[in-house]
């Protein structure tokens, strides 16, 4: 009987202290305290709350919990929002650099994604054609919002970015859609992790809105789209969302009605929502098939062994199928072939390379 992988198509990786260059520390872009304690950035610090955040251990961690590849997605903390084009160009350079190591030194174990800024348009096509033909990789990372290069801060679905999204088509990528920043432009006091635990949500709603509105999903049909944390209030919201655009079509015109959108084969959600209410409702919306694992590893808001929450990695899908929201076959999907679609769409090819890699 052929085996059955787990893929967790969500994860993230920080290079050991002594990985990274001198002048990330010297210019307050980002770094690591030697007892790798702390994850730091000018002016911000957050704690490193599990050791699985390092390679080594990360390896260690996936094989107690039977996950046999992941999929690295960048840091957000390098989205180069705000830096110097000089210093923003070095950090998204290092970044894509190391991922690109990870996953050509452990092929068998880790598909990693790429970074670039969207206000930079041409740079960013460049560092796409880097990334994919001289670096082999084939996920593109992108943040829901980017500051452009006079302060302004956009959606990444601007029509402004339309180049990105031909050469994400051209090159047949998955993109990851993921947020942050949020508390450098929604003028909020940063209290209670309010960004993380709502305006993160909030931001893959925008994101999901303006890639819906804009048709790129059909207008760039090679390029497949996956919003993290399961673009929670875009599911909550869409009802809304509809009723709006039917209500105020003059706000609308030249735009795509939100329905055509819903279950498309080229937008995927992860698994990443935290309760079966909400897993169900995603999948209510979108279907099974769009849906695919995503754990967040490590951060304290993934889904990692917890006694607190007597949680585990895995555990929200286990549950779907002991409630009866997803059937076993689902449930092997989401976390494999589902995956797979994302990464490459009707690739079969690469699906069967990476297989074999995975199982050699």
């Amino acid at each position: 009987m052929k085996r059955k992988l787990r893929i967790n198509g969500h994860s993230h990786l920080l290079p050991y202290p002594e990985e990274i260059p001198q002048y990330m520390k010297d210019k307050g872009i980002f770094w690591v305290d030697k007892d790798r304690k702390y994850m730091l950035q000018k002016d911000w610090s957050r704690p490193v709350t599990d050791s699985s955040f390092f390679l080594n251990e990360k390896l260690a961690w996936m094989e107690k919990f039977n996950i046999d590849h992941a999929v690295v997605l960048n840091l957000s903390q390098l989205y180069g929002n705000g830096l110097r084009v000089e210093e923003m160009k070095q950090a998204l350079r290092f970044q894509n650099d190391f991922n690109a190591r990870i996953q050509n030194d452990h092929p068998s174990k880790f598909t990693c994604g790429f970074v670039v800024h969207p206000g930079f348009v041409r740079g960013a096509c460049w560092e796409i054609e880097r990334c994919v033909e001289e670096l082999g990789m084939r996920l593109l990372c992108l943040p829901t919002h980017y500051m452009d290069t006079i302060g302004t801060w956009r959606c990444i679905f601007d029509e402004e970015n339309e180049k990105i999204f031909e050469l994400a088509d051209k090159y047949n990528l998955a993109v990851e859609i993921h947020p942050y920043d949020g508390e450098k432009f929604i003028k909020l006091q940063n209290t209670s992790w309010r960004f993380h635990l709502i305006w993160m949500l909030a931001q893959c709603a925008d994101a999901y809105h303006f890639l819906t509105l804009n048709g790129y999903y059909e207008k760039y049909p090679n390029m497949r789209v996956c919003f993290a944390h399961g673009g929670q209030l875009a599911q909550m919201n869409l009802g809304r969302r509809i009723q709006g655009f039917d209500g105020r079509p003059d706000l609308f015109e030249g735009k795509e009605h939100p329905r055509k959108a819903v279950g498309h084969k080229n937008i995927f959600f992860d698994t990443l929502v935290h309760d079966t209410g909400s897993l169900e409702l995603l999948i209510k919306n979108q279907g099974a098939k769009q849906v695919l694992m995503g754990l967040d590893d490590p951060y304290p808001l993934g889904e990692m062994e917890s006694e607190s929450q007597s949680s585990y990695p895995g555990k929200i899908l286990d549950l779907a199928v002991e409630r009866e929201i997803i059937t076993s076959n689902e449930y092997d999907d989401i976390w494999n072939n589902n995956v797979l679609q994302w990464l490459f769409g009707d690739d079969e090819e690469g699906k069967q390379d990476l297989i074999k890699k995975i199982l050699s």
